[in-house]
């Protein structure tokens, strides 16, 4: 077996071309893989004071990419705003927004996906199994069927049709001490199975391995295996994922303005080893070269296939 330790102590950020951004950890459901244990009793929102800091960061250092989640973001009373003014920024090549489908078939909710349309906003959303009682029991009763109900909105908008620039994601999690199975297989049964029931499309697939962290670890320890699920994810280690891994050319904000290597270490509250890592304060060249941080939960980047915002770091 690899020394895994060995291979991660020089891990360190590439140029930077993404930032992904936490605007609040409230969200209408309480899903139980979920990192960050967001749920409707969670009072976190970013201000409109950092979404400006933001803005100018963005700005300044040509930031092309940038990734907006939660919580669930439309529950942010500023995020219209926000995404108008990021569209002004030249600089930015795309805009990524993880929604978790249920929250975009609320009354007060209900002209979202219009508004993603018009503005180009790609779209990621939470989909853990394409079968109704798998999905359910791990987001919460009727998830499924409202989260069906919120694809064939978005796809009569035009999202994850082929004459469309309009991206659909969706976003598999494993239940239980597992490893997520290939990704383009997994992709193609989740294509074949939802076109064939529901007459829903979307554009692609991403397998996340779950992280030992939040609600997933509470539910591994309950289970009596959570050192089991340790051990399988050291014991998968893959030294190809290294140079892959989203923490090189990512940033993590969160709706305080600090900054982390990834939405994982922000979860666990593992800022950014620098004096004062508010993104008000930093400059990107300060940053840079720093070491990024791995500790034992990064295991679950680098095992198998590996595992990241955007699903697998390598195919079979």
């Amino acid at each position: 077996m690899p020394t895994c330790f060995d291979k991660t102590k020089n891990l360190k950020r590439k140029s930077i071309n993404t930032l992904q951004i936490n605007i609040g950890y409230k969200c209408n459901l309480t899903c139980e893989h979920c990192h960050f244990q967001a749920g409707p009793l969670r009072t976190e929102q970013m201000s409109w004071a950092v979404m400006q800091d933001i803005l100018k960061f963005t700005q300044e250092n040509n930031i092309s990419n940038i990734d907006i989640t939660g919580g669930a973001p439309e529950l942010n009373p500023f995020i219209k705003d926000f995404i108008k003014e990021l569209k002004l920024i030249n600089s930015i090549k795309n805009i990524n927004l993880r929604t978790n489908l249920v929250i975009l078939n609320a009354p007060e909710y209900s002209e979202f996906p219009e508004f993603f349309a018009k503005n180009s906003i790609e779209l990621t959303a939470s989909l853990p199994c394409y079968l109704e009682e798998n999905v359910d029991k791990q987001r919460g009763n009727e998830v499924f069927k409202n989260s069906v109900k919120a694809i064939k909105k978005l796809n009569s908008l035009g999202y994850g049709q082929e004459n469309t620039s309009l991206q659909l994601n969706m976003v598999y999690n494993p239940r239980g001490a597992k490893l997520p199975p290939d990704q383009q297989d997994l992709e193609k049964a989740y294509k074949k199975y939802l076109k064939s029931e529901y007459n829903i499309i979307f554009n692609n697939l991403y397998t996340i391995t779950n992280l030992p962290i939040g609600r997933f670890k509470d539910e591994l320890t309950l289970q009596n295996s959570i050192e089991e699920y340790e051990n399988l994810l050291k014991s998968s280690f893959n030294p190809n994922n290294l140079g892959n891994l989203m923490c090189l050319s990512q940033l993590s904000v969160d709706w305080q303005g600090k900054l982390y290597d990834c939405d994982f270490n922000q979860a666990l509250g593992l800022a950014v080893p620098t004096d004062n890592p508010y993104i008000d304060k930093v400059k990107l060249t300060d940053i840079k070269d720093l070491p990024v941080i791995f500790y034992e939960h990064c295991y679950a980047c680098c095992a198998g296939n590996g595992s990241s915002c955007t699903g697998s770091l390598t195919s079979t």
